[in-house]
């Protein structure tokens, strides 16, 4: 009222301040939107630091939960930072236990129950070792025929560890399964790939061929004579007649 009072237009005045708010209101939207997913993220106990998980399709290790974004630093050591309003899905892979699961290929002439056997062997067998009896946390389990491939008969199996375990145990758990198999005879197939070169071609016999000779021709200069023939030129007389015409 007073800038009114004085002369001052304030109708620009009010339409930039409701302009300037508008802006504000929109730009703190995605703040808001922010905060409160963070929020829900720490109140629910969805996810902690350390945890391996995946958002929005990336992998890493959670490195800090913030009220308004997510930290994760990936197995090459890049750093991501998702914003938690922008978290469609996550996918916690070391909450509370976890498993190591494992595709088995051998060839179509194998005993698959002999093949699920030694693959229970060493299954018992790792689990007996010291050094990874502590990670394990339930036996082996032979899940069955999951797949006829096009070389190979799958079967599948895992094994339940602690969080953040289940890679190592897997690693171990594949170097014990190759060397039973080694030692059992049974084959894991492979693609194989052969190659055809064709016959071997007899090499091109070139015969070389002399040029001949030429006969030879003297130079000789020959003088070519002609007869010269005489012309004769006869020369006709006529005979001339004058006769005196009269005029009367």
């Amino acid at each position: 009222m007073m800038l009114q009072e004085l002369g001052v237009n304030i109708t620009p005045l009010l339409t930039g301040a409701g302009i300037a708010g508008l802006a504000v209101g929109f730009g703190a939207q995605n703040l808001v939107r922010d905060v409160i997913s963070g929020f829900f993220f720490i109140l629910e106990d969805q996810v902690h630091v350390g945890d391996v998980v995946e958002v929005n399709g990336t992998s890493g290790l959670v490195e800090a939960v913030k009220l308004r974004t997510l930290v994760l630093r990936d197995l090459s050591g890049t750093v991501h930072v998702v914003p938690n309003g922008e978290i469609t899905t996550l996918s916690n892979k070391t909450k509370v236990f976890s498993y190591a699961v494992l595709d088995i290929g051998v060839a179509y002439k194998e005993d698959t129950d002999h093949v699920s056997a030694v693959l229970q062997d060493v299954g018992a067998e790792l689990e007996s070792d010291s050094d990874f009896s502590d990670s394990i946390l339930a036996s082996l389990e032979i899940l069955g025929v999951s797949e006829f491939g096009d070389s190979a008969v799958v079967i599948k199996i895992r094994i339940k560890t602690r969080p953040l375990k289940q890679w190592m145990i897997g690693r171990e758990l594949r170097r014990r399964i190759k060397k039973a198999f080694d030692t059992e005879g049974i084959e894991i197939p492979f693609p194989h790939m052969s190659l055809y070169f064709g016959e071997a071609s007899k090499p091109f016999l070139a015969q070389q061929v002399e040029p001949r000779s030429l006969p030879s021709f003297e130079n000789t200069n020959r003088e070519i004579h002609s007869p010269s023939k005489s012309r004769k030129r006869v020369r006709t007389a006529d005979s001339e007649s004058e006769s005196d015409g009269g005029f009367e």
